[in-house]
């Protein structure tokens, strides 16, 4: 298939144009004043889907911000592909950190960088001009549905009913996502299973109002002192969760399935090094792989309250608020999780403050067995440009509406990923090294043409 490494390298410089266009609208799905900008990349997808070769494609309203729908069937009999993304993005915040402007993509030693330079927006973009090539080629072997959504960063809360709503429209042979890893540049992977998520956010509330910290300090509950008290109560010596029945359905993985996950490529020195950390730290009795992707964890993901501006106020604060996301394996049921937070928050709170508990969003864990025909065909087309087979792995991370779509379509995905732990996705400073970036446009096309001759 030399005609794809033709094609990319005759288009590259309007691909990498294109996909900066789309990059630079700031689509934050979790700021309400951005939903003009959401509805412009929306617009902007439209646009990249039609000139890629779909036969239709449009702007569908869900509950929340729309999704872009767009298809192209070649013959009746062929099996169809929906290739899933999104086009919003993570704020930005800490903005003083990035060493250039979020939205405004530049090209520095062969890394772009961006907010959404990776996450989505980059690898989405792959599959749209993956497509063009095999349309524009004649090579294009399988039907194909594109759904692009605009609220995964938010935890996909219309998308359910969407699919739900559109079934008939979305029906398909398997989704082809890439939103995802790979665990080094020269190591191709595939990912498999997918951990589940529980967002909450916490708020406790000491006095009616800022009290002076002179006068009422010693004598009255600080709201601030008692939350990073029960937070701290959340997790052990051992730095197990203490929820009580967290872990109740939580199954074990076995011996000679963590063995294999041990002979995944891995320098815990480089991981350390990479993220600037003297030690790495979570669950006793597990290896740093298996921490984030067969066990379950709990993090702060954000905490404030009283004073936080320049100089200094003494102040006891009338309330403090935290947000605090659980990570879930298989099995684990996010809503089962966000009652059990809400319940043991809420009885160990001292009868000194008050607590409010408000459950975000979430979703549940994902796996994807490598026997699958989807996950072959997968398997050859990384081997086809990496020369190489890919090493199967589970992520830490979470992508809630692919569970949803097993559940509500009853249909598999298979999520080849080709972003890498250096592209400091949801941080300062995201980027995508541009190798991955036209290696990603060069390897899709593979996983088309196998899975048509496979299924």
């Amino acid at each position: 298939m030399e005609h794809v490494k033709k094609y990319i390298e005759e288009n590259k410089d309007r691909f990498l144009d294109e996909l900066f266009g789309l990059i630079r609208i700031p689509s934050i799905s979790s700021e309400s004043g951005k939903k003009d900008e959401m509805l412009r990349a929306a617009e902007y997808w439209k646009k990249i889907i039609l000139d890629a070769g779909a036969d239709k494609a449009e702007i569908m309203p869900s509950e929340g911000n729309p999704v872009v729908y767009g298809e192209k069937f070649i013959d009746p009999g062929a099996p169809t592909v929906i290739i899933y993304g999104h086009y919003d993005v993570m704020p930005v915040d800490p903005v003083d950190l990035w060493n250039t402007e979020p939205f405004e993509p530049v090209i520095k030693d062969g890394i772009i960088y961006a907010r959404g330079a990776d996450d989505d927006k980059g690898q989405a973009f792959m599959h749209a001009k993956a497509f063009e090539m095999m349309v524009n080629t004649g090579t294009l072997p399988c039907n194909v549905k594109f759904m692009i959504e605009g609220e995964e960063e938010i935890g996909s809360p219309s998308l359910g009913k969407f699919c739900a709503e559109h079934k008939e429209l979305l029906k398909g042979d398997v989704i082809l996502v890439s939103d995802t890893s790979m665990l080094a540049k020269d190591v191709p992977s595939i990912t498999t299973g997918l951990r589940g998520l529980s967002y909450m956010e916490v708020e406790v509330t000491g006095p009616n109002r800022d009290l002076h910290s002179g006068l009422y300090g010693g004598a009255v509950a600080n709201p601030i002192n008692i939350l990073t008290d029960m937070i701290s109560s959340l997790t052990d010596e051992k730095n197990r969760i203490t929820i009580p029945g967290f872990y109740d359905d939580v199954i074990e993985i076995s011996r000679e399935e963590r063995e294999k996950m041990g002979m995944a490529p891995f320098s815990l020195k480089e991981y350390e090094k990479a993220i600037d950390i003297k030690e790495v730290h979570g669950e006793e009795g597990y290896t740093t792989l298996e921490r984030t992707g067969i066990r379950p964890s709990l993090d702060v993901n954000g905490i404030w309250g009283g004073y936080t501006g320049e100089g200094a106020k003494t102040v006891i604060p009338s309330n403090a608020h935290a947000k605090i996301s659980m990570r879930l394996v298989p099995n684990q049921d996010y809503e089962k999780i966000s009652r059990l937070f809400e319940e043991h928050f809420k009885k160990i709170a001292p009868p000194s403050v008050k607590v409010k508990v408000e459950a975000l969003h979430g979703g549940q864990a994902y796996v994807s067995p490598t026997v699958m025909t989807e996950y072959q065909a997968a398997e050859k087309a990384f081997e086809a440009t990496y020369h190489q087979m890919p090493v199967p792995y589970r992520s830490g991370g979470s992508i809630p509406i692919i569970s949803t779509f097993e559940k509500v379509l009853g249909i598999k995905s298979i999520l080849m990923g080709f972003g890498l732990e250096s592209d400091a996705i949801h941080s300062p400073n995201e980027n995508f090294p541009l190798e991955q970036f036209f290696k990603g446009i060069e390897t899709i096309p593979y996983f088309f043409k196998y899975y048509a001759e496979m299924k």
